[in-house]
């Protein structure tokens, strides 16, 4: 690590999008996180929830130029994206795409001074390990995202809290199952791991438990992320979860909302996009103290 960074006690932020909470490390020069320092076993540590600060990943604020591995997933959109979303799972590995991580992303560019909140309102490009994001700013002060199209690529099963689960295989960018049950998901135990097919998901999946609330547009929503466990939210699984509950009714288009444990995200289906709309709250700032470092 360079000496600037190993002396000074590297400023450290807490946020989430409707409760699926990140470490956030602002770190627009490259230099106080380097890819041989932010290892996944810091990762761990920062989000351990009683020995670290405690979150659902980290997401390293940086420009794109700064990131090993942007050119690869941003091929020739490297240019237009001046910001990439460094997203880590909590324990420790890489994660493609988050859309509440994304929205918290953006709220923090904007808060520490490095983009203006109205030239936002109508979307800048953010790099993403899932390909770039368009991210933008509401005038009632959330934000949106557009995800990507959703992608179907099959129907799988998961073995979760004693039961099975069917489900639509979808892709935003990472993998999911979203699955539409008549059983109660409140009332079930996740604090298990999952069971599915591997053959299907060779690099594991997010798991969405869905309850429709009205068809087509209304659904509610528990989801078990692969790396972090049950989260009171996640974006890209609520964008699969309303995508399968419009299929579910017979369509391809409109808009759902999606409760869950932390909040109300609504999500857009059109085609060619799919557009998730909510809050994003910053908690705290900070450093990281030496001692802590230094364990």
């Amino acid at each position: 690590m360079s000496a600037e960074s190993s002396t000074v006690s590297p400023r450290v932020l807490i946020g989430h999008g409707t409760e699926n909470d990140f470490v956030v490390l602002p770190d627009p020069d490259g230099a106080v996180w380097p890819e041989d320092r932010l290892d996944g076993a810091l990762v761990r540590r920062l989000c351990d929830r009683r020995a670290g600060l405690g979150g659902d990943g980290v997401l390293r604020v940086v420009r794109s130029v700064h990131v090993p591995d942007a050119p690869d997933v941003l091929g020739e959109d490297l240019a237009r994206c001046e910001w990439f979303m460094d997203h880590r799972n909590a324990d420790g590995s890489t994660a493609e795409m988050c859309g509440n991580g994304i929205r918290l992303f953006l709220h923090v560019l904007v808060t520490e001074g490095l983009l203006d909140r109205a030239a936002c309102e109508a979307g800048v490009l953010v790099g993403t390990r899932g390909g770039p994001r368009r991210v933008g700013a509401t005038a009632d002060g959330g934000y949106w995202v557009d995800m990507g199209p959703a992608r179907e690529f099959g129907t799988g099963t998961a073995q979760l809290a004693g039961q099975a689960f069917e489900g639509l295989a979808v892709s935003m960018g990472n993998p999911h199952l979203a699955c539409l049950t008549g059983t109660d998901i409140d009332a079930l135990d996740l604090t298990g791991t999952p069971s599915f097919d591997r053959g299907l998901f060779p690099e594991g999946v997010n798991v969405e438990l869905v309850n429709v609330l009205e068809p087509g547009t209304h659904v509610r929503l528990r989801v078990v992320e692969r790396g972090v466990g049950e989260t009171r939210s996640c974006g890209t699984g609520a964008c699969a979860a309303g995508y399968a509950a419009l299929v579910a009714a017979g369509r391809t288009e409109g808009t759902v909302l999606v409760d869950v444990p932390g909040g109300r995200l609504s999500v857009q289906v059109a085609p060619g996009s799919t557009v998730l709309t909510g809050p994003a709250v910053l908690v705290s700032a900070g450093v990281l103290c030496p001692e802590w470092l230094a364990g």
